[in-house]
């Protein structure tokens, strides 16, 4: 196991348990993904076009609205 992955998770054990779950979540479907490559659809690619063609349009959100966003949608 590599340096960095072995401190994070040392740190994890003093998460709160629902963090716990939630990485372990993570690792597993890390793993069921094996080595494989993601196939992007082409809804997902169609919007990620659209993401970079407002980004270089510089049509980006305001930090307002971004910060509005983040407080509707925090974690209990």
């Amino acid at each position: 196991m590599n340096k960095a992955l072995a401190e994070s998770l040392e740190r994890v054990k003093s998460w709160p348990e629902q963090r716990q779950r939630d990485v372990a979540q993570l690792l597993a479907d890390i793993e069921r993904a094996g080595n494989a490559v993601y196939e992007l659809s082409d809804e997902e690619r169609r919007l990620i076009d659209v993401g970079v063609d407002q980004a270089n349009r510089g049509e980006f959100v305001s930090d307002a609205d971004m910060a509005a966003f983040l407080d509707r949608n925090k974690r209990p």
